[in-house]
């Protein structure tokens, strides 16, 4: 008998610690943290010396100004206090850059009403890129005009730009639409001007993981 009681208070012990377990677990476990990394807190490699770039501290997109195919000047300075999601393609681009930009329409979709998130798309190809056919292909592919700026100006400007600003790779095609050579990465830049991620704008997972952590960034969870 006295060993029966002690079988029911130790099953009756169990079932009251259980409750107590799991705020245990969920205080313990049940947080999520999503951490995104700041890319180059310790500067740039700059082997060759082609880029003025920090090379021991935080790097940081540099000052530019480009024409918008609004015509309309717009660059670094408008970059202050939004993040902004930026791509290098060209128009006449035969190979990777149609799926970029309609990978880049979901992410214009998805932050149709955030006025603190904004794309900038530059063309590698701005001696054909002309405001005007920027403004065609960005009504092509439903651009939201207050969120969604095509890009073009100098051409040196833009290629120093891809290079030692966003890091990125680019070489110049000299008008054969074939021997153009840019990144499909669709780079993520916070509020501040630094470089918090690089994603494939041609891999539909990877433009996921872009949307994903921009809310991140613009929540601030």
């Amino acid at each position: 008998m006295k060993g029966l009681r002690i079988l029911q208070g130790f099953v009756l012990l169990s079932v009251l610690l259980v409750p107590v377990l799991i705020i245990v677990f969920l205080k313990s476990f049940g947080t999520n943290h999503y951490d995104i990394p700041i890319l180059f807190e310790n500067g740039v490699e700059n082997p060759f010396q082609e880029c003025d770039v920090e090379e021991n501290g935080q790097h940081y997109i540099p000052e530019f100004r480009l024409t918008t195919h609004l015509e309309q000047e717009r660059g670094r300075a408008e970059m202050g206090g939004k993040i902004t999601i930026v791509d290098f393609f060209f128009t006449s681009c035969p190979s990777i850059c149609p799926v970029m930009s309609t990978e880049m329409e979901r992410v214009d979709d998805a932050f149709r009403n955030d006025d603190e998130v904004q794309i900038y798309s530059i063309s590698i190809d701005p001696e054909y890129d002309t405001p005007e056919v920027l403004a065609e292909y960005a009504e092509r592919h439903n651009a939201n005009p207050d969120k969604w700026f095509f890009l073009t100006g100098d051409k040196g400007d833009i290629y120093n730009l891809a290079r030692c600003g966003f890091i990125l790779p680019t070489f110049d095609g000299y008008g054969d639409p074939e021997e153009f050579i840019h990144s499909d990465k669709f780079v993520l830049i916070d509020d501040q001007g630094r470089i918090r991620g690089y994603y494939s704008g041609t891999n539909r997972d990877e433009v996921d993981r872009l949307i994903l952590e921009t809310k991140i960034l613009l929540y601030g969870k």
